[in-house]
């Protein structure tokens, strides 16, 4: 259980026009300094988004770090009390789960302090401080009990946490805090237009972002955020999701079947198609094919068919056509083995995995992102 891109003519109502680019704003200078306690040396601050940015050694628990950002962003403290942060070993837990707290760069300094650790800080600084604060308070409570699913899911032996009558309930929550949570962010950007908080907040809105949920809240924003290259960077990418938005109808692909065949997405027209991307690296993917499955072989005789799209690449192929035949997936599969650069998934914006779309007869998307049990409710309804 354990989600950037504004072009010159935006064609979607109500969305601001950009007549020219925006000059590079000039770099900020930023100071995060802090006392932890009474800790020294070995102990050290790393700075991290996601790559190490910079690190400091604390001396009589006492950490200084300063540096410049191009615009003001979100970054994570991590306390490693050894001195030692493995670069490949940053996030294989959220920074809730360990000795981090996520702060907010800009030209105030930003003031920790603790007697301890460094996630029960004290924080206190300039006016995104303030903002950025007040957004991880009203967030707080859906992290505590997604946190606490988390516990449950890994407190099950192996062999219950595979029972389908133990996941749904638990993936059924956390679909609902995943709802709430973006309701939570939403309202922060409405109350807070001109806060380079709600920027980033808006970059990261929903696992898979969905046009018609996050252009109106792109509307929200002021248009001096608007202006700057982030800004203009979403506003791009806006326009590319708007071409896979439910309603749209599916740009066409061609790519190879593990027989070196071509199949062609439109040959499927007259049918409702499922898009899956996936991948056989993919453990969540891995974890969602039973779902799949079990939809094709209820749907399959009533004008239903996946066609699975694979983001593995030509290093990977082997391990594609073993999980093609481990998970028992009986649908075409096709592939252009370029891994994240596969031509279909760049088409649809693919930007993680699992994502798919769900088009009627004509080849218009009429769903997205559908998982578990919403995606057999889904087929029911349109295939009754």
């Amino acid at each position: 259980m354990k989600q950037l891109l504004l072009s010159l003519l935006l064609a979607g109502p109500g969305l601001a026009l950009a007549q020219r680019p925006a000059p590079a704003p000039a770099p900020i200078t930023y100071t995060l300094r802090g006392t932890i306690g009474k800790l020294n040396a070995p102990a050290k601050i790393y700075l991290v988004r996601p790559a190490i940015m910079d690190s400091a050694t604390l001396k009589n628990g006492v950490f200084e770090l300063k540096g410049h950002t191009d615009v003001p962003k979100e970054m994570v403290l991590i306390l490693s009390r050894n001195g030692n942060l493995r670069q490949h070993h940053l996030w294989e837990d959220a920074p809730e789960a360990r000795d981090a707290i996520r702060v907010f760069l800009e030209p105030t300094p930003v003031v920790l302090t603790s007697p301890d650790s460094l996630r029960h800080a004290t924080v206190q600084g300039g006016p995104l401080t303030t903002d950025h604060r007040q957004l991880l308070a009203a967030l707080q409570p859906i992290e505590d009990q997604q946190n606490a699913l988390d516990a449950a899911y890994e407190r099950a032996p192996k062999e219950q946490q595979q029972r389908p009558e133990f996941k749904q309930p638990l993936l059924a929550r956390q679909q609902a805090l995943r709802a709430e949570r973006d309701q939570r962010r939403a309202a922060f950007i409405k109350a807070h237009p001109g806060s380079w908080v709600s920027l980033e907040v808006l970059q990261k809105f929903g696992s898979v972002p969905q046009y018609a949920e996050v252009a109106p809240l792109y509307e929200v924003l002021s248009p001096a955020l608007k202006s700057t290259p982030p800004g203009q960077e979403y506003a791009r990418m806006l326009q590319a999701i708007k071409r896979v938005a439910i309603g749209a109808e599916a740009p066409d692909f061609t790519q190879l079947d593990p027989a070196g065949q071509p199949v062609r997405l439109s040959s499927l027209r007259g049918k409702y198609v499922l898009i899956d991307f996936w991948a056989s690296w993919c453990r969540p993917c891995r974890e969602e094919n039973p779902n799949v499955v079990k939809a094709y072989h209820e749907f399959k005789g009533r004008n239903f068919d996946v066609l699975g799209v694979s983001l593995d690449s030509e290093k990977s192929r082997e391990k594609w056509l073993q999980a093609i035949k481990d998970d028992q997936l009986p649908w075409t599969q096709v592939s252009d083995l370029k891994g994240w650069q596969n031509a279909a998934a760049e088409q649809y914006h693919v930007l993680g995995i699992p994502q798919n779309f769900l088009l009627d007869p004509s080849g218009k998307i009429i769903a997205v992102n559908l998982r578990g049990e919403e995606l057999r409710a889904a087929l029911a309804r349109y295939l009754q």
